[in-house]
C-alpha cells in the first residue's frame, strides 16, 4: 500500500467519522443508549468506506464484497434509524 492510497483511506475514514457524527447528533440522548448511537454511526461509516471501495473496485471479487457490504450497512444503518423513530414517537402525546 503506498502512501497515496494510505492518505485516500484515511481521509475517507475521516470523512465517514464526521458523516456518522453529523447522523446521530439530533438524535436525543434520553432515548438512545451509546451502544445503540454507537451502532449507527458504525454502520455510517461502514457505508460511506464501502462505497468508496467499492467504486475504486478492480477486481470482481472486491466488488461483490463491496456491494455486500454496501448491503449491509444499509439495513444495519436504515434499521437503527427506524426502530429511534418508533421510540420518538411513543412519547409523543396523542390527542
Amino acid at each position: 500500500m503506498t502512501l497515496g492510497d494510505w492518505l485516500t483511506d484515511f481521509y475517507v475514514f475521516v470523512l465517514a467519522s464526521f458523516l456518522g457524527l453529523e447522523l446521530i447528533r439530533n438524535v436525543s440522548r434520553l432515548l438512545h443508549t451509546p451502544l445503540m448511537s454507537l451502532t449507527n454511526a458504525i454502520s455510517s461509516i461502514s457505508l460511506v468506506g464501502s462505497l468508496a471501495l467499492t467504486g475504486e473496485g478492480e477486481k470482481t471479487w472486491v466488488i461483490v464484497l463491496g456491494t455486500i457490504a454496501i448491503i449491509s450497512s444499509s439495513i444495519n444503518a436504515v434499521g437503527g434509524f427506524l426502530i429511534t423513530d418508533r421510540i420518538l414517537k411513543m412519547f409523543k402525546k396523542s390527542k
